[in-house]
């Protein structure tokens, strides 16, 4: 097979070997035209159906990804690297999506406001073609992110998945045939950034962006997009905190801080990839996560012991490895050699908080710790970042928990836990991190147009 492709065409790796999977046709600016046309077709038939029949196709859709989450995940470990387990998840939390979207759209219902002289009602009407514009990181569920609400509210959906992760979501789109969505309600468009990505921005048939990416680009889309005061719904970059007082279970967490920021080899936005540990004990802290990093499993990740994957690219490794210089201490683990896109599980130590790992989302398996002294200390160190996406704090006070949560500067916080993302519960960024929210109750609603109609009673 020739190294060489062409124009129209994109290489799918699997990043744990370096071996081609598929080459995918890439999607031209006229293929986006087509593309909307039809979208918009579709969905003036599909906001006009009655809410039981939309919902119950989405909960049949989601019956079909249900049947085959282990096939979506070995697509998912092929062509992302990422461990079988994390894929499972992936593929049914597609799955879950779908479910809790389809039980909102018959609650998705506007209101009866009092006025003098008649009556005013609100209705929530669908915006039309919605855009959205998926990672690499995590290709299937964030998609759904994007595509399970917007369908739910009686939108069409144009998915542009990321380069390098074309084939579960092209996989999705001929499962929502087999499930009876809908021909051309939701398409799937491979494609480069600067060709299918821009064309989609720029389509003034395309009524929505959603996009999940670095913050770099989403400053490119937004501008875009107000040009035609196009809406908009940003989840960018982060270099969330992961703070431990004193008073904390110091063991419970140093066991949780490796894979707070290994996990999904450190290509997640939420990573824990900065340990705020309080001075007091911050040499027991070290002591208690050494083994925890060194232990790491990393390697084959269709191996079920398998803990972390490779990266997914050769340009992401380097750009992993431009941040670790050789005069930084660190806490190593180990990763494989020979072919394949490998970095090792790395704790940076003795290291100031405005260097480039620390103040920089590296986007790869590396974090590093600082020392605090106060809570004030901590709060100053948590929110010196243009992000604010997440972060966790590890604390037996829980009036201290509800303070330093209420102060830092983030979107998602969690309490002696990790957790970030839940389909029932809103995600979404402060600052650079973005902007709106996905998720949660009100998913639906950040996909519709609120009109008022007032209806006179006077004679």
């Amino acid at each position: 097979m020739s190294d060489v492709l062409a124009p129209l065409e994109l290489r799918v790796l699997n990043p744990a070997t370096e071996e081609t999977v598929a080459i995918v046709p890439a999607a031209t600016r006229d293929d986006v035209d087509a593309a909307v046309a039809r979208a918009a077709a579709a969905q003036r038939g599909w906001a006009a159906a009655a809410p039981a029949d939309r919902a119950r196709l989405l909960r049949r859709f989601a019956a079909v990804v249900d049947g085959h989450v282990e096939e979506l995940a070995q697509l998912e470990v092929r062509e992302a690297g990422h461990t079988i387990g994390n894929a499972r998840w992936e593929a049914g939390n597609v799955r879950d999506l779908l479910e809790f979207a389809a039980g909102g759209v018959e609650r998705l219902s506007g209101r009866q406001i009092p006025v003098a002289g008649g009556i005013d009602v609100t209705f929530l009407e669908p915006l039309g073609v919605i855009g959205v514009i998926a990672p690499w990181n995590f290709p299937m569920p964030i998609a759904a992110w994007g595509l399970a609400p917007a369908l739910a509210a009686g939108n069409a959906v144009i998915l542009k998945p990321a380069e390098t992760t074309p084939l579960t979501a092209l996989r999705l789109a001929e499962l929502a045939l087999e499930a009876g969505i809908p021909e051309h309600l939701f398409q799937v468009l491979p494609g480069h950034g600067a060709v299918a990505g821009d064309a989609l921005v720029e389509h003034p048939g395309v009524a929505k962006i959603v996009f999940t990416g670095s913050t770099r680009v989403g400053k490119q889309i937004m501008a875009k997009c107000a040009d035609r005061v196009k809406r908009v719904t940003l989840e960018l970059g982060g270099k969330s905190p992961n703070i431990v007082f004193a008073d904390a279970d110091i063991e419970a967490a140093a066991a949780a801080a490796p894979m707070a920021f290994l996990d999904n080899t450190g290509q997640d936005c939420c990573a824990r990839t900065r340990i705020l540990v309080q001075r007091s004990v911050y040499d027991r802290f070290l002591e208690l996560v050494a083994p925890g990093i060194e232990s790491v499993l990393v390697g084959d990740p269709s191996d079920e012991k398998t803990q972390m994957g490779p990266l997914i690219s050769r340009p992401q490794l380097e750009r992993v490895r431009s941040y670790v210089t050789d005069d930084l201490t660190a806490i190593r683990g180990t990763a494989p050699e020979g072919p394949g896109f490998w970095y090792p599980p790395t704790l940076v130590t003795d290291v100031a908080p405005t260097a480039s790992v620390a103040a920089e989302e590296v986007f790869g398996p590396v974090a590093v710790v600082l020392p605090f002294e106060d809570e004030e200390d901590a709060v100053r160190l948590a929110n010196a970042t243009e992000y604010g996406l997440s972060g966790s704090l590890w604390t037996r006070d829980i009036g201290r928990a509800l303070r330093v949560s209420r102060a830092v500067a983030a979107g998602n916080l969690s309490v002696n836990s990790h957790s970030s993302v839940r389909y029932w519960t809103p995600f979404g960024g402060y600052k650079q991190s973005g902007l709106g929210r996905e998720l949660g109750p009100d998913a639906l609603t950040a996909f519709t147009e609120t009109k008022n109609v007032f209806i006179s009673t006077e004679a």
